[in-house]
Protein backbone atom coordinates (compact mmCIF):
# COMPACT_ATOMS: atom_id res chain seq x y z
CA UNK A 1 0.00 0.00 0.00
CA UNK A 2 1.33 3.76 -0.66
CA UNK A 3 2.12 5.49 1.99
CA UNK A 4 0.70 8.25 3.51
CA UNK A 5 2.67 9.96 5.60
CA UNK A 6 6.64 9.21 5.13
CA UNK A 7 9.74 10.70 7.13
CA UNK A 8 13.39 11.20 5.79
CA UNK A 9 16.43 12.37 7.98
CA UNK A 10 13.75 14.36 9.94
CA UNK A 11 15.53 16.62 12.52
CA UNK A 12 14.71 18.90 15.04
CA UNK A 13 16.85 21.39 16.94
CA UNK A 14 15.61 23.97 20.10
CA UNK A 15 18.99 26.03 20.76
CA UNK A 16 21.42 23.87 21.19
CA UNK A 17 19.21 20.80 22.05
CA UNK A 18 18.58 18.00 19.56
CA UNK A 19 14.86 17.31 19.96
CA UNK A 20 14.93 14.57 17.28
CA UNK A 21 17.99 13.25 15.02
CA UNK A 22 17.69 12.49 12.10
CA UNK A 23 14.29 10.10 11.91
CA UNK A 24 12.86 7.81 8.99
CA UNK A 25 9.67 6.44 9.01
CA UNK A 26 7.10 5.68 6.47
CA UNK A 27 3.26 4.66 7.64
CA UNK A 28 0.88 3.21 4.76
CA UNK A 29 -2.86 3.25 4.55
CA UNK A 30 -4.32 1.50 7.19
CA UNK A 31 -1.69 0.83 9.01
CA UNK A 32 -1.67 1.63 12.76
CA UNK A 33 1.76 2.49 14.63
CA UNK A 34 2.03 2.97 18.23
CA UNK A 35 5.40 5.22 18.99
CA UNK A 36 6.68 4.36 22.04
CA UNK A 37 10.10 5.79 24.52
CA UNK A 38 10.54 7.03 27.40
CA UNK A 39 10.24 10.30 28.69
CA UNK A 40 12.09 13.01 26.72
CA UNK A 41 12.85 10.43 23.89
CA UNK A 42 11.31 12.76 21.33
CA UNK A 43 7.99 11.44 20.32
CA UNK A 44 5.66 14.62 20.96
CA UNK A 45 8.23 16.26 19.35
CA UNK A 46 7.77 13.67 16.15
CA UNK A 47 4.37 14.11 15.98
CA UNK A 48 4.19 17.37 16.14
CA UNK A 49 6.51 17.60 12.75
CA UNK A 50 4.39 14.90 11.49
CA UNK A 51 1.66 16.98 11.77
CA UNK A 52 3.08 19.97 9.83
CA UNK A 53 2.92 22.62 13.78
CA UNK A 54 6.86 22.18 13.22
CA UNK A 55 9.24 23.01 10.67
CA UNK A 56 11.81 20.68 10.95
CA UNK A 57 15.34 21.81 11.26
CA UNK A 58 16.63 19.52 8.87
CA UNK A 59 14.75 16.20 6.58
CA UNK A 60 11.44 16.32 5.50
CA UNK A 61 7.87 15.13 5.98
CA UNK A 62 5.62 14.23 3.33
CA UNK A 63 2.02 13.76 3.06
CA UNK A 64 0.73 11.91 0.37
CA UNK A 65 3.37 12.38 -1.90
CA UNK A 66 3.19 16.19 -0.89
CA UNK A 67 5.91 18.72 1.11
CA UNK A 68 3.83 19.05 4.18
CA UNK A 69 5.00 22.02 4.48
CA UNK A 70 3.53 23.05 1.02
CA UNK A 71 0.44 22.57 2.40
CA UNK A 72 -1.82 25.55 3.08
CA UNK A 73 -3.32 25.24 6.86
CA UNK A 74 -7.12 24.35 5.24
CA UNK A 75 -5.67 21.76 3.00
CA UNK A 76 -3.50 20.58 5.72
CA UNK A 77 -6.56 19.81 8.01
CA UNK A 78 -8.51 18.53 5.13
CA UNK A 79 -5.69 15.20 5.18
CA UNK A 80 -4.25 14.99 8.52
CA UNK A 81 -6.74 15.06 12.17
CA UNK A 82 -4.20 15.30 15.42
CA UNK A 83 -5.65 15.14 18.95
CA UNK A 84 -2.99 17.08 21.15
CA UNK A 85 -1.81 16.38 24.47
CA UNK A 86 -2.91 19.50 25.79
CA UNK A 87 -6.06 20.84 24.71
CA UNK A 88 -7.16 23.51 27.17
CA UNK A 89 -10.70 25.08 26.48
CA UNK A 90 -12.06 27.71 28.96
CA UNK A 91 -14.92 29.05 27.28
CA UNK A 92 -17.90 27.73 27.74
CA UNK A 93 -19.20 26.03 24.66
CA UNK A 94 -21.20 22.96 24.71
CA UNK A 95 -19.86 19.81 23.98
CA UNK A 96 -21.54 19.47 20.72
CA UNK A 97 -19.81 22.78 19.74
CA UNK A 98 -16.60 21.21 20.25
CA UNK A 99 -17.62 18.50 18.59
CA UNK A 100 -19.03 20.71 15.78
CA UNK A 101 -15.78 22.67 15.16
CA UNK A 102 -14.13 19.16 13.21
CA UNK A 103 -15.89 19.97 10.59
CA UNK A 104 -14.59 23.70 9.78
CA UNK A 105 -16.41 25.51 7.58
CA UNK A 106 -19.58 22.97 7.18
CA UNK A 107 -23.32 23.78 9.35
CA UNK A 108 -24.39 22.09 12.04
CA UNK A 109 -27.01 20.89 9.57
CA UNK A 110 -24.41 19.53 7.02
CA UNK A 111 -22.03 17.96 9.84
CA UNK A 112 -24.60 16.46 11.91
CA UNK A 113 -24.92 13.28 11.15
CA UNK A 114 -21.19 12.64 11.43
CA UNK A 115 -21.29 14.93 15.11
CA UNK A 116 -24.34 12.26 16.45
CA UNK A 117 -22.19 9.11 15.39
CA UNK A 118 -18.77 10.94 17.04
CA UNK A 119 -20.81 11.63 20.14
CA UNK A 120 -22.51 8.44 20.54
CA UNK A 121 -19.01 6.45 19.10
CA UNK A 122 -17.04 7.73 22.42
CA UNK A 123 -20.42 7.44 24.89
CA UNK A 124 -21.27 11.12 25.05
CA UNK A 125 -24.43 11.95 23.56
CA UNK A 126 -26.02 12.41 26.88
CA UNK A 127 -23.54 15.14 27.29
CA UNK A 128 -24.11 17.43 24.16
CA UNK A 129 -25.98 20.15 25.70
CA UNK A 130 -23.18 19.97 28.73
CA UNK A 131 -20.86 23.13 29.54
CA UNK A 132 -17.40 21.98 28.36
CA UNK A 133 -15.53 23.18 31.50
CA UNK A 134 -17.71 21.28 33.92
CA UNK A 135 -16.66 17.75 32.12
CA UNK A 136 -13.92 15.53 34.13
CA UNK A 137 -10.91 15.07 32.23
CA UNK A 138 -11.44 12.01 30.74
CA UNK A 139 -14.79 13.50 29.60
CA UNK A 140 -13.22 16.16 27.83
CA UNK A 141 -10.71 13.85 26.53
CA UNK A 142 -13.18 11.91 25.17
CA UNK A 143 -15.09 14.97 23.57
CA UNK A 144 -11.63 16.11 21.98
CA UNK A 145 -11.26 13.13 19.84
CA UNK A 146 -15.13 13.25 18.80
CA UNK A 147 -13.88 16.51 17.70
CA UNK A 148 -10.91 15.00 15.50
CA UNK A 149 -12.95 12.25 14.33
CA UNK A 150 -15.58 14.38 12.79
CA UNK A 151 -12.43 16.51 11.19
CA UNK A 152 -10.89 13.08 9.93
CA UNK A 153 -14.43 11.79 8.38
CA UNK A 154 -14.74 15.09 6.71
CA UNK A 155 -11.33 15.47 5.02
CA UNK A 156 -11.66 11.80 3.97
CA UNK A 157 -14.87 12.13 2.09
CA UNK A 158 -13.25 14.33 0.04
CA UNK A 159 -9.55 13.50 -0.17
CA UNK A 160 -9.60 9.57 0.32
CA UNK A 161 -7.84 8.06 3.14
CA UNK A 162 -6.06 10.13 5.84
CA UNK A 163 -4.10 10.25 8.32
CA UNK A 164 -4.67 10.34 12.00
CA UNK A 165 -2.04 11.24 15.13
CA UNK A 166 -2.58 10.84 18.65
CA UNK A 167 -0.15 12.15 21.32
CA UNK A 168 -1.34 10.55 24.28
CA UNK A 169 -4.90 10.22 23.86
CA UNK A 170 -5.43 7.63 27.10
CA UNK A 171 -3.60 10.01 29.28
CA UNK A 172 -7.22 10.71 31.44
CA UNK A 173 -9.05 7.81 30.80
CA UNK A 174 -9.76 4.68 32.99
CA UNK A 175 -8.91 1.54 31.84
CA UNK A 176 -12.47 0.79 29.42
CA UNK A 177 -12.49 4.30 27.85
CA UNK A 178 -8.80 3.35 27.03
CA UNK A 179 -9.68 0.56 25.12
CA UNK A 180 -12.37 1.84 23.64
CA UNK A 181 -10.06 4.84 22.10
CA UNK A 182 -7.55 2.40 20.56
CA UNK A 183 -10.88 0.39 19.55
CA UNK A 184 -11.83 3.28 17.74
CA UNK A 185 -8.49 4.06 16.23
CA UNK A 186 -7.95 0.39 15.53
CA UNK A 187 -11.51 0.99 13.18
CA UNK A 188 -10.42 3.83 11.44
CA UNK A 189 -6.74 1.78 10.13
CA UNK A 190 -9.16 -0.69 9.22
CA UNK A 191 -11.10 1.73 7.56
CA UNK A 192 -7.75 2.88 5.07
CA UNK A 193 -7.08 5.75 7.26
CA UNK A 194 -3.07 5.78 8.86
CA UNK A 195 -2.76 5.68 12.70
CA UNK A 196 0.17 7.27 14.40
CA UNK A 197 -0.67 7.01 18.53
CA UNK A 198 2.10 7.81 21.29
CA UNK A 199 0.79 5.30 23.40
CA UNK A 200 2.96 4.87 27.23
CA UNK A 201 0.69 1.96 28.18
CA UNK A 202 3.04 -0.81 26.46
CA UNK A 203 0.49 -3.15 26.66
CA UNK A 204 -1.87 -1.14 25.26
CA UNK A 205 0.34 -0.59 22.20
CA UNK A 206 1.11 -4.06 21.52
CA UNK A 207 -2.42 -4.75 21.83
CA UNK A 208 -3.51 -2.89 19.58
CA UNK A 209 -0.36 -2.10 16.73
CA UNK A 210 0.44 -3.23 13.65
CA UNK A 211 3.96 -1.87 14.64
CA UNK A 212 6.03 -0.51 17.15
CA UNK A 213 8.53 2.40 17.10
CA UNK A 214 10.85 3.27 19.60
CA UNK A 215 12.73 6.30 20.31
CA UNK A 216 15.07 7.12 22.66
CA UNK A 217 16.88 10.05 23.31
CA UNK A 218 15.89 11.72 20.08
CA UNK A 219 16.65 9.20 17.94
CA UNK A 220 14.82 5.96 16.30
CA UNK A 221 15.48 3.25 18.75
CA UNK A 222 13.64 0.13 16.63
CA UNK A 223 10.90 0.00 14.14
CA UNK A 224 9.00 -3.22 13.63
CA UNK A 225 6.38 -5.89 14.50
CA UNK A 226 5.24 -6.12 18.20
CA UNK A 227 7.09 -9.31 17.96
CA UNK A 228 10.47 -8.58 17.33
CA UNK A 229 10.50 -5.37 19.38
CA UNK A 230 8.67 -6.58 22.65
CA UNK A 231 11.74 -8.27 24.12
CA UNK A 232 13.70 -8.19 27.95
CA UNK A 233 16.73 -7.23 26.00
CA UNK A 234 15.15 -3.77 24.68
CA UNK A 235 12.61 -2.57 26.73
CA UNK A 236 15.65 -2.88 29.71
CA UNK A 237 17.91 -0.93 27.61
CA UNK A 238 15.01 1.73 26.98
CA UNK A 239 13.08 1.85 29.36
CA UNK A 240 15.98 0.58 32.29
CA UNK A 241 13.47 -1.82 33.93
CA UNK A 242 13.12 -5.62 34.05
CA UNK A 243 10.05 -7.47 32.66
CA UNK A 244 9.46 -10.67 31.96
CA UNK A 245 7.16 -11.31 28.43
CA UNK A 246 4.98 -14.07 27.83
CA UNK A 247 1.98 -14.09 25.56
CA UNK A 248 -1.55 -14.54 25.39
CA UNK A 249 -3.28 -15.83 22.42
CA UNK A 250 -0.46 -15.23 20.52
CA UNK A 251 0.09 -11.83 21.30
CA UNK A 252 3.05 -10.11 23.78
CA UNK A 253 2.46 -8.95 26.87
CA UNK A 254 4.99 -7.67 29.44
CA UNK A 255 5.12 -7.62 33.19
CA UNK A 256 7.74 -5.35 34.82
CA UNK A 257 9.74 -6.72 37.63
CA UNK A 258 12.11 -4.04 39.09
CA UNK A 259 14.10 -1.10 38.07
CA UNK A 260 17.54 -1.56 36.53
CA UNK A 261 20.34 -1.25 39.39
CA UNK A 262 22.07 1.71 38.98
CA UNK A 263 26.11 1.32 39.93
CA UNK A 264 26.75 4.34 43.00
CA UNK A 265 29.09 6.92 41.98
CA UNK A 266 32.67 5.96 43.57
Amino acid sequence: MNAVIEAHGLTKRAGRATLLDGVGLSVAAGEMVAVIGPNGAGKSTLLRLLSGDLRPSAGEVRLKQRDIMGYTPRELAARRAMLSQHANVTFPFTVEEIVLMGAGERSAREAGALVDAALDEVGLLQFRERQFPTLSGGEQQRAHFARVLVQLACGEAEHGPGLLLLDEPTSSLDLRHQIDLVEAARRRAAGGTAVVAILHDLNLAIRFADRLIVLNGGKLAADGPRADIVTREIIREIFEIDAVVQQADGVPYVLPQSMRAVVPPR
